[in-house]
């Protein structure tokens, strides 16, 4: 395979739309970042470069240090090290992310993932001050928003079944609850911090999906901010495109107008997922489903 042609793949596939491959190309860029930025202080016995860039990347404990760098709140869920690490989360926020993505809409993926993180961190940063001397003083992964990803899930489809290799058919909601007494259990085994954060970005994926089911959607400021790009291009292809009337009608084809409706309907679920169809609306893709 020459460079061209991974290229134009990796472009392919960011193409589609899916944030969660966003999700997964950015976290591995900057774990192959910080890694060759690694292998370099091996060979040359000089780890200022890296020591510099891991400090910038990583959330920092106590209060005193966060206030110093702020911004590993954020940067902190994007940043891996050890290949193991990434390796297990990237293929949970594969499954897991595009689960979520396909019953809820793929915006609220990027805003659900953030606030998980937080979640996690604000956490992790409060355990910090509580049990002094029992947390590590930085924490790197995107395992805390990931969690938050999959609580979110099992709480929307508890009974939604995956297959497991050596365990077969498994219910979404025993996997999460699995996932969160293991890690409870494994505080005493080291890594305290970073299991506090699993808790606290599990706590927000349950709470946002309740929440949500109330009427209140904890991810749409986000979800309007991430949207104001997209109204701003989507003005000024407005004002710079006026089609002029013309003096002809066209009658529309009863095809183009199914055509019409079904991109329309796709579109929707693209953004909104399934659920958001109404009774008329999932009735009328059946039909045409079974027609074609």
């Amino acid at each position: 395979m020459n460079g061209t042609s991974f290229q134009s793949d990796i472009r392919y596939w960011l193409r589609q739309g899916n944030t969660v491959n966003y999700l997964l190309f950015w976290n591995i860029v900057v774990f192959l970042g910080i890694n060759i930025l690694r292998l370099i202080a091996f060979l040359t016995k000089q780890p200022a470069s890296f020591i510099w860039t891991y400090d910038q990347l990583a959330m920092h404990v106590p209060l005193s240090a966060f206030i110093l760098k702020p911004w590993g709140l954020i940067t902190y869920m994007f940043t891996h090290v050890e290949i193991f690490h990434v390796l297990f989360n990237m293929i949970n926020l594969y499954w897991f992310g595009n689960l979520f993505r396909d019953f809820l809409g793929n915006k609220r993926v990027l805003p659900l993932y953030l606030l998980g993180g937080i979640a996690g961190g604000l956490l992790y940063l409060l355990s910090s001050s509580l049990f002094p001397g029992y947390v590590g003083t930085t924490m790197v992964g995107a395992s805390a928003a990931i969690m938050c990803i999959l609580v979110a899930a099992a709480t929307l489809m508890p009974n939604y079944e995956i297959g497991l290799m050596f365990l077969g058919s498994v219910k979404l909601k025993w996997l999460a609850l699995a996932l969160v007494v293991l890690g409870l259990i494994s505080i005493p085994n080291g890594n305290i911090g970073g299991l506090i954060s699993h808790i606290g970005g599990s706590l927000l994926g349950f709470f946002y999906i309740r929440i949500l089911q109330a009427g209140t959607d904890l991810c749409k400021p986000l979800m309007w901010v991430f949207d104001a790009g997209t109204r701003r291009e989507n003005r000024q292809i407005t004002r710079k495109f006026k089609p002029k009337k013309s003096p002809l009608k066209i009658v529309k084809k009863a095809d183009d107008n199914s055509q019409s409706r079904l991109d329309q309907l796709l579109d929707k679920i693209n953004e909104k997922g399934y659920q958001s169809l109404s009774a008329e609306e999932k009735a009328w893709l059946d039909k045409v489903s079974k027609e074609n």
